[in-house]
């Protein structure tokens, strides 16, 4: 399996100039794209419509390339929010085979898609069990064992307060489908066995998680979409991956750990995947922070 990975700045939302730009060069092929990444300028929350744009820009231009149903097959994760010093940009996934390289330990990567929620599935039980088989497929189509893989990628669903049965905030809806597709994650790697997540355990308890889950909501979709990457025998690429866990938001250090556990720590830097968000005890290393408290500025931001 040979996978590659291409980082492509973005003027917008709906910008596909660097991506096409790859393929009228003949640097990419559009056939061997398995999942994109990106980050938009929205403000990554409920309300943050350019995750769907982005997605149907992207879809509306590979259709033309690939077809409509190879292109919807496609895993697309779009997360909102550029604050600070994040660019706008897209993480383009290819995955092919060239027989003619030599097999050698390296990045391997697995796709899958869940089937739709119902609105009452948004971050339950159910849906647990459900992204937990989904991501035992993507291991096995990428030929991974679990120990071995090192990031899993979720977009998931959340449900508008207008559709909740339970009167749950949009907020609620996102953290929930979030914790749950996590947890998911966590069942699927080992980390966590099925007795251990009751439905009130779901954004509660939080010695209940997954060391190597990134999972992103929004609107725009009502399944999950998934992609797994981690390490095998059978690469023929140059990419590692690796992973560690952040103490707190400021761990810096993680960075260093995840690098080090490639094996190759003084190699190419790609990309930096992170997720941290406002420690729900109030504190960071022992510092009381304020971002739970704050009624002008959610703490998503």
């Amino acid at each position: 399996m040979h996978v590659e990975l291409y980082k492509i700045p973005q003027g917008g939302p709906d910008d596909v100039s660097g991506l096409d730009r790859l393929i009228q060069d003949g640097k990419l092929n559009p056939a061997d794209i398995v999942a994109l990444l990106g980050k938009t300028e929205g403000n990554g929350c409920v309300n943050d419509f350019t995750r769907g744009y982005a997605v149907q820009t992207l879809k509306h231009y590979l259709s033309g390339h690939i077809g409509a149903d190879a292109a919807s097959q496609l895993v697309y994760v779009m997360s909102g929010g550029t604050e600070g010093v994040l660019s706008p940009h897209l993480n383009v996934f290819t995955r092919s085979q060239r027989p003619d390289l030599p097999q050698r330990w390296g990045l391997v990567m697995g796709v899958a898609h869940t089937r739709d929620f119902t609105a009452d599935e948004v971050g339950t039980v159910a849906m647990v069990k459900i992204v937990a088989e989904a991501v035992m497929g993507a291991i096995a189509q990428a030929g991974l064992e679990p120990d071995n893989v090192h990031f899993v990628q979720i977009k998931c669903p959340l449900v508008p307060a207008a559709q909740s049965a339970e009167q749950r905030s949009s907020y609620q809806s996102m953290a929930l489908s979030r914790g749950a597709s996590a947890l998911g994650i966590a069942l699927a790697l080992g980390e966590i066995t099925p007795e251990q997540v009751p439905a009130a355990a779901i954004c509660h308890n939080y010695s209940l998680y997954s060391g190597r889950a990134s999972t992103s909501a929004g609107v725009e979709l009502k399944n999950c979409e998934i992609f797994v990457l981690g390490n095998a025998a059978h690469a023929t690429g140059s990419l590692l991956v690796g992973h560690d866990v952040m103490a707190h938001a400021l761990d810096a250090d993680a960075v260093t750990r995840a690098l080090n556990s490639t094996g190759q720590p003084n190699g190419e830097i790609i990309n930096v995947f992170a997720k941290a968000e406002a420690d729900p005890g109030g504190y960071v290393v022992g510092r009381r922070h304020t971002m739970l408290d704050d009624s002008d500025i959610s703490h998503t931001r």
